[in-house]
């Protein structure tokens, strides 16, 4: 089944009229800044008494890796790619990131549909790069079989050699898949039974007030990191560190303040006034609400999303073992530059953004990591500016006893 939402064009102008009324009702209370002081209770979802430690061993030990694998990786909704990597029908792109070989493709009746990546004959991959690809069809490089974007066999080299040949019988087998909120999600494990309440209308709705099911696709990087995949996004979850782990580069933008929090669904938007943010710029006519005012979203269980002036940052974070997270991150803009200006900034945010990250947010990841495996530290601590991230860890972990098979219910 295929999921739209119906999106407004991607604003050229994003003011706070362009979003939608949850988004306005939470930047209407942030707070003025007032000397750097913490506002008082910012989360009205957040349960008043919560644990703010976490056992070291959630990083580190290989059977809770395994764990969350079973109970929520290969059975739970996760973001594959944004929908604008493969926006037109004819679209086509391989997908690795999960240790599966996979295809994205995008049929001529507009529905995206996910496929192992291997010919129903002796497996070969159809497609070897991770480039997309604009095709009618896809052949298999070692025996020319040939398939439709639908999945089905269209053709085989000298099929009288089989007997008893049936093309209906060697369609490439598909994994529950939807687009919805501007992404392609998928279930991994073909025989669980799909459960899609996750993907909140909520969180929809402020995806298509930012324009990311419209938005067009700037650049794509992959980064291997030495880390558990938790440790790469906690920093994406708590404004704690901003001031100082970013104090070389974008850290005197941002105010040392907590963040105003939502629940969409199982998704978390955390909304925050930069530096020169004043309640009464909001209205200011014309004025782009994203100069002044951030919004961050942990997409649940492993992605992140970041406004900026001028762009939108998309991480998926894909966990490959205890100690190594593969992450895709995508910029995307509301259109394609049309102008050397326009390419001028959108190549210098690139180069920066992929730096900060890159240095500085992926770099904690990895020492963060380095520091655990060490056995110097048993219990990780959690202050009033990360308390996101054991809620998070509380969400996480309830499936474990729901989803996991090999636990045994009492």
């Amino acid at each position: 089944m295929n999921v739209t939402t119906s999106a407004p064009a991607a604003p050229l102008k994003p003011t706070i009229d362009t979003l939608s009324a949850s988004q306005q009702e939470a930047i209407r209370r942030i707070p003025a800044h007032d000397g750097g002081q913490l506002p008082t209770p910012i989360a009205d979802w957040l349960d008043p008494v919560i644990k703010k430690t976490r056992p070291a061993s959630i990083f580190l030990d290989p059977a809770r890796f395994d764990l969350e694998q079973r109970s929520v990786f290969r059975r739970l909704p996760v973001p594959l790619i944004p929908a604008a990597l493969v926006p037109e029908p004819g679209n086509v792109v391989a997908h690795d990131g999960y240790g599966l070989s996979l295809l994205v493709a995008r049929a001529k009746d507009g529905i995206v549909r996910v496929f192992y990546n291997a010919c129903q004959h002796k497996g070969s991959k159809l497609i070897e790069d991770c480039a997309v690809h604009k095709a009618a069809r896809l052949t298999c490089p070692y025996h020319s079989w040939t398939y439709g974007l639908d999945g089905r066999l269209l053709a085989a080299a000298r099929p009288e050699v089989f007997k008893d040949f049936d093309k209906t019988q060697y369609a490439l087998p598909q994994l529950p898949a939807r687009e919805q909120a501007g992404v392609i999600w998928a279930i991994l494990d073909p025989d669980v039974d799909p459960d899609w309440s996750g993907l909140d209308d909520g969180f929809a709705d402020d995806m298509a007030h930012l324009g990311v099911p419209t938005a067009h696709v700037y650049g794509h990087q992959r980064f291997d990191l030495a880390a558990n995949w938790k440790l790469v996004l906690e920093p994406f979850m708590e404004s704690y560190h901003v001031t100082r782990l970013h104090a070389s580069t974008i850290g005197d933008l941002f105010t040392d303040m907590a963040s105003i929090c939502t629940k969409l669904g199982p998704h978390q938007r955390k909304v925050a006034g930069k530096v020169q943010f004043k309640p009464s710029d909001v209205d200011i006519p014309g004025e782009n609400i994203h100069k002044t005012v951030t919004h961050a979203y942990q997409i649940f269980p492993n992605g992140v999303m970041v406004t900026s002036p001028y762009y939108i940052s998309l991480m998926i974070l894909m966990p490959r073992a205890a100690d190594r997270t593969l992450v895709d991150y995508y910029m995307l803009l509301p259109n394609k530059p049309d102008s050397e200006k326009a390419e001028s900034i959108a190549a210098r945010s690139y180069d920066l953004i992929l730096k900060v990250f890159g240095n500085e947010d992926f770099r904690a990841a990895r020492i963060t990591h380095e520091g655990l495996a060490s056995g110097g530290l048993k219990t990780v601590t959690y202050g009033g500016m990360e308390n996101t991230i054991p809620t998070y860890y509380d969400q996480l972990e309830g499936h474990f006893l729901t989803n996991d098979p090999v636990v045994e219910h009492s």
